[in-house]
């Protein structure tokens, strides 16, 4: 049987791109990130964001699922680990941050990994989940077959909360670094959406359309 990551994220099919990069920058001053943090991505794939985040001076460590993580990302620790019936192989108290992109809506059970996310972080420490916005991606949502649990606003933020996580804030977010130098482009977007063709190719248009969740919360000082 094929490899996930070597079948869906292949160079061929997502090739490497400076996308990743801006977001992290983004990230990283959007949320106050200091250099010298500690910095978990459970799902980490590439290992690309976890590449920049290091630039960017954090010290950076990655689960996955896949064994193939680690050969894509050789210099980067990368356990392989099913955090849906796994425990995150780190001790308490342990990052300032663990982040993840397109990862928790591949979880039948998140519950069990926002548990040891609040477990392995530190006091103060954030939570940062990035996830596709059910009401913006119905259409093409399991056009993944591994999407397992849709989230919105609502939900996205109630996880948070039912595991005691402080100060969650969500919000709606287009994958479009154009749009976060000049919100006003949003409105832009928000005009045209409606007319873009629900599989179309061009990044412009389809960021566009599709919108992210980012979901922020902090583990009680």
């Amino acid at each position: 049987m094929g490899d996930y990551l070597s079948i869906v994220y292949d160079e061929g099919s997502h090739p490497y791109t400076d996308y990743p990069a801006k977001l992290c920058h983004y990230l990283f001053q959007t949320f106050d990130m200091r250099e010298g943090m500690r910095m978990l991505e459970p799902g980490c794939g590439r290992g690309e964001f976890l590449r920049h985040f290091r630039e960017m001076g954090l010290d950076v460590y990655g689960l996955d699922l896949s064994p193939e993580a680690q050969n894509l990302a050789k210099d980067i620790a990368i356990p392989v680990c099913n955090v849906e019936n796994e425990d995150i192989p780190y001790p308490d108290n342990h990052f300032d941050v663990i982040y993840n992109k397109s990862f928790l809506e591949h979880l039948r059970e998140p519950e069990r990994f926002i548990r040891e996310a609040y477990r392995v972080l530190k006091p103060g420490g954030l939570l940062l989940c990035l996830v596709p916005d059910w009401e913006a991606n119905y259409k093409t949502y399991f056009d993944d077959y591994t999407h397992r649990t849709p989230y919105t606003i609502v939900s996205l933020a109630d996880i948070y909360h039912i595991f005691d996580f402080t100060d969650v804030n969500v919000f709606k977010f287009r994958q479009l670094p154009i749009v976060w130098k000049y919100p006003l482009m949003n409105y832009v977007c928000s005009a045209i959406a409606p007319f873009v063709p629900v599989r179309t190719q061009t990044k412009f248009f389809r960021w566009s359309r599709e919108l992210m969740l980012v979901g922020s919360g902090r583990k009680p000082e």
